[in-house]
């Protein structure tokens, strides 16, 4: 056992034995840099967002060393928001929850180095999270009744999975992308149709004004609801080709209808197979996470579905929906009343969440 694990065993135990002692959650696996302050698992005290979407406009996508720059130079401001904003100063904080993977690797590294060095430097239990099990937790953020077991469709821009959640720290794989995940999609589609970044709420507006059945898009995979896996690559190409050939013959196309066909191919294959993953799981809970959860077609159709199949439809507050610390702060907390914390060793990852 090293020595930090051994100067903060105490601290670790007075943690986990006081409901209302305070966490400090960082995030940094992408394009935001985030801290917040919880009481307890649930109790937002405060949240710090600094968000880069301004400078990768710019080239239409991430670029991940301006990603690591741009974290390195805001993190302790970022932070020192959130202990503001929470009236409290680092001495009150009981513990730090970093988000470790997956994400970006230069941008992990930089929230993982700062909690390092705060856990070391202040003798605090340290954990990290992993990203996607953060989107899960930011439900309970929202219902503070929610406990697993339930099911969760996460989408975002990186990731679309239905999970199963047996328990706070114990995750089922049940269906998961073949190719592109949903956000990444949205993201591909928007490009093509001359939107700028980020893509996903881009897509969602310019498809308000269209008709959704204007152009059919599904694939008989995605229509398959016996197998819970999902497939985005073959409804992104088909929107391009769409576009190219007209474009060839010098058609006339209705971008808004492109848009919104696009949309309801996706938001259909989503809420049907993880409805029916639900279902044949037995569980009358079904929750929405991830980035994507934010769109409101999603966040509709869900809902009309778990209604009319006697399911529980739980999605979060919209300002957790995207990437912030909170839900990381939230995941830490019972990672750490599960008897789990890390040492400072603790390595950023770019991998995955569950492997099939």
């Amino acid at each position: 056992m090293s020595s930090y694990f051994t100067q903060t065993e105490a601290a670790f135990a007075a943690f986990n034995q006081d409901p209302n002692a305070l966490l400090l959650g960082i995030e940094s696996s992408c394009d935001e840099t985030a801290a917040a302050v919880l009481r307890g698992g649930r109790e937002v005290l405060s949240m710090a967002v600094h968000t880069q979407i301004p400078i990768h406009r710019l080239y239409g996508g991430v670029v991940p060393e301006i990603a690591s720059r741009s974290h390195t130079e805001r993190i302790t401001a970022v932070v020192d928001e959130a202990l503001q904003k929470a009236g409290v100063t680092v001495d009150d904080i009981g513990a730090v929850a970093v988000t470790c993977a997956p994400g970006l690797i230069g941008a992990l590294l930089v929230g993982v180095s700062f909690a390092k060095g705060l856990a070391y430097a202040k003798k605090l239990p340290l954990i990290g999270v992993n990203h996607i099990e953060g989107h899960i937790a930011a439900n309970y953020l929202t219902y503070p009744d929610l406990e697993p077991p339930f099911m969760c469709l996460v989408a975002s821009g990186g990731h679309s999975h239905i999970v199963l959640v047996h328990d706070y720290d114990e995750f089922e794989l049940i269906g998961r992308t073949r190719d592109d995940a949903a956000g990444e999609a949205f993201d591909k589609v928007a490009r093509a149709l001359g939107l700028p970044y980020p893509g996903g709420p881009e897509v969602e507006k310019l498809a308000r004004e269209g008709d959704p059945r204007a152009y059919p898009l599904h694939t008989p995979f995605n229509s398959d609801l016996s197998v819970f896996d999902f497939s985005f690559s073959g409804i992104k190409t088909a929107v391009v080709n769409l576009m190219h050939n007209a474009a060839q013959k010098g058609e006339e196309i209705n971008r808004a209808d492109i848009a919104a066909s696009f949309q309801h191919s996706v938001v259909e294959t989503l809420t049907m197979k993880s409805v029916r993953a639900a279902l044949d799981r037995g569980m009358d809970t079904l929750a929405l996470a991830g980035g994507v959860s934010a769109n409101m077609a999603l966040r509709t159709r869900l809902e009309k579905e778990c209604r009319k199949a006697g399911i529980r439809f739980c999605r979060p507050d919209m300002r957790y929906c995207t990437d912030n610390a909170a839900m990381i702060a939230c995941q830490g907390y019972y990672r750490m009343q599960k008897g789990e914390r890390s040492d400072l060793d603790l390595n950023p990852s770019a991998g995955s969440f569950l492997s099939k």
